[in-house]
This record gives C-alpha cells, structure tokens and sequence, in this order.
C-alpha cells in the first residue's frame, strides 16, 4: 500500500506546482477586464486584443487549475450523505467517481478534443476576431491539458482511495484546513 500512495503522491506533483502558481492568473484577469471596462466607458474605444487576453486568462487558469482542485476536494460534489460516511464509504464513492465519472469524461475530451487541437495547429489558427490575439491553437491546447491533468489527479485519487480500502491509513484528499471541522 505505501507504493500506491508513493505512486498517488507523484502523480499529484503537477497539481502541487501549478495550484499556488496560477492563481496570479485571477489578479491578471481583474486587471485586463477593469482595462477593458475604462477603455469602454471612459475613453469610449475597445481592443480586441484586450478582451482576448481577457478570454485566454480565464481560460487558461480554469482549466489548468482543475488538478489542484481535485486534490484538495475543492471540486463540487453532489453527494448530500458523503460527509457522513466512513473513511472506508468515502473511498468506495472516490473510486467509483473516478472510475465511472473522471475517466470516461477525460477519455471523450481526448477522443473530441484531439482532432478539434490538431486541426488547429495545422493551421497556426490565429484570432478568433479580427484584431484579437494570434495563438488560438495555444488556447485550445489547454483543452488537453485540461484533461491530462484531471488524469493524472484521478489517477492518484483512485490509488489512495484503493489503499484507504486496503487498510492503509492515509487521507485521499490533500488536508484543506480551512474545510476542518
């Protein structure tokens, strides 16, 4: 059991490094959109490439911070009796979610999203608008990112969750203290 949670904790790396990076991204996006809003109202004139940049932010910290997230069961859940379940029932639930839930939706982004971002670096598509920001290919590559890093997080959630059911005594979830009852 103690490799499974070696293996669960390696693969909860890439959340642990992007999860207290990223969120300079929110700062980022506050700014952009207040940019935006003056240069509308005040100024009475837009950007394209402002607003883009706007989009491309918020996207890109959305979907990039999903790992962290799910490792810190932050994520949403809708189970009104999980809270009052044993460390053993929780598991049971974490696994099946991840099992019947996380995997088949990760594995259809891959098998949607793959020609949707190939077809877009084959062409180095650039602005979605006319003067907006070139690189929408970058953008639409986050889609997969999106997807191997909830892979990744829910591979390491499963292993813990299997060791929980094992007998080993080890949180499935990163501590939240905040979440502490």
């Amino acid at each position: 059991m103690e490799r499974l949670v070696a293996i669960s904790r390696v693969l909860d790396w890439p959340s642990r490094l992007l999860g207290p990076t990223l969120p300079w991204l929110v700062a980022a996006v506050v700014l952009l959109k207040f940019l935006t809003v003056e240069l509308r109202y005040v100024f009475y004139t837009t950007d394209a490439m402002l607003q883009d940049a706007v989009i491309y932010a918020h996207a890109t910290l959305f979907m990039l911070m999903v790992g962290y997230t799910y490792l810190r069961d932050e994520h949403v859940r809708v189970d009104m009796f999980y809270d009052r379940m044993t460390a053993r029932g929780k598991a049971w639930v974490d696994l099946l979610c991840v099992l019947f839930g996380v995997l088949p939706l990760c594995v259809m982004l891959f098998w949607f999203g793959w020609p949707y971002v190939r077809a877009a670096w084959a062409i180095r598509e650039g602005a979605l608008f006319f003067g907006g920001l070139p690189g929408t290919y970058l953008l639409k590559t986050v889609i997969l990112c999106y997807a191997a890093l909830l892979v990744l997080q829910a591979v390491a959630i499963a292993l813990r969750s299997m060791a929980v059911l094992a007998g080993a005594s080890v949180e499935v979830f990163e501590f939240n203290p905040e979440r502490a009852d």
